[in-house]
C-alpha cells in the first residue's frame, strides 16, 4: 500500500487512489457530530450560492457552514459542533460548506474513492482502509482555508498513517496538548470566542470517538456524505493513545 500525505487545495487536486480529505478544526469533526446528533443526511457543498439554492429546493433542510470561520449570513448554523443543538438537526437534511474541508472533497477529482477524516474517527478511517486494501492512499490535510498548513490536520494524517503501518505514534497526546499554543490559539483567545469557541476545540480532539467513516458519493443532487460503520475499529486504535 502506497501512502502519501498531501496538503491544501493543491494536494486535493493531486490526490489519487482511496483519498481521505482531512479537516479536524472543524468541518469533518462536525459532520461526524451531525450524524451522531441524528441528522438524516449531510451533503457537502462547494459554493455558498449552491447551498442557498439547494435549501430552497429542499424545504425543511438546513444550511451549516462558514467562511473565514464565521457563520455565513442567511445560514442556519455555523461550522461549530458545540454550537448546534442536537434536536435542531435530528432527522434533517443538512447542506454543509466550509473554507477548506468541503472544498477538498470538490477538488479531489482524481480520487478513486473519497472519505473524510478527522481525529474523532481516525481509527475507523484506518480500519476502513485496511479492509479495502487499496494500492494507493492519499491523506490530504486541508489546513487553514485550504491554503495554509494546520498542525492538527497533519497530526491526524500522521496518526492514520501510523495505524495503517502498525506502529504507534508516540507523541500523539503531547502534540494534541501543544495545539492550544501551536496552531489553535484562536480557540483560546477571549476576543474570538464567538467564532472559535474553546468547546469546539475539545470536541474535535476526542480521538477515536466515532466508529464510522463518512464516504462521499455523488447523485443527481450533488455530493452526499454517507455514514458507514466499520468493523474491528478497536484493533486499529493506537494503544499508546488509548
Amino acid at each position: 500500500m502506497r501512502i502519501r500525505i498531501l496538503e491544501l487545495i493543491e494536494g486535493a487536486k493531486q490526490a489519487r487512489g482511496l483519498t481521505v480529505i482531512i479537516d479536524v478544526l472543524r468541518a469533518f469533526s462536525l459532520e461526524c457530530y451531525l450524524y451522531d446528533f441524528g441528522a438524516q443526511l449531510v451533503r457537502p457543498v462547494g459554493r455558498v450560492e449552491e447551498g442557498f439554492a439547494l435549501r430552497k429546493a429542499h424545504p425543511g433542510s438546513l444550511l451549516v457552514g462558514e467562511r473565514q470561520g464565521k457563520m455565513i449570513d442567511g445560514f442556519d448554523f455555523g461550522n461549530t459542533p458545540g454550537g448546534i443543538p442536537p434536536e435542531a438537526v435530528k432527522d434533517r437534511l443538512v447542506f454543509h460548506t466550509t473554507s477548506a474541508g468541503t472544498q477538498g472533497v470538490v477538488q479531489a477529482t482524481g480520487a478513486s474513492e473519497i472519505i473524510s477524516g478527522s481525529l474523532v474517527n481516525a481509527a475507523a478511517v484506518a480500519a476502513y482502509i485496511k479492509a479495502k486494501q487499496p494500492e494507493e492512499v492519499s491523506l490530504v490535510c486541508m489546513g487553514n482555508g485550504g491554503v495554509r498548513r494546520a498542525e492538527e490536520d497533519l497530526l491526524c494524517a500522521e496518526y492514520i498513517r501510523s495505524l495503517l503501518e502498525g506502529r504507534p505514534l508516540a507523541d500523539l497526546r503531547e502534540r494534541i496538548q501543544a495545539l492550544p499554543t501551536h496552531g489553535a490559539e484562536h480557540f483560546f483567545n477571549p476576543e474570538t470566542q464567538d467564532v472559535f469557541p474553546e468547546q469546539d476545540f475539545w470536541l474535535c480532539m476526542q480521538v477515536d470517538r466515532f466508529p464510522f467513516v463518512l464516504r462521499m458519493e455523488r447523485d443527481e443532487i450533488g455530493l452526499r456524505s454517507v455514514r458507514e460503520f466499520v468493523r474491528n475499529v478497536e484493533e486499529s486504535i493506537d494503544q499508546g493513545w488509548a
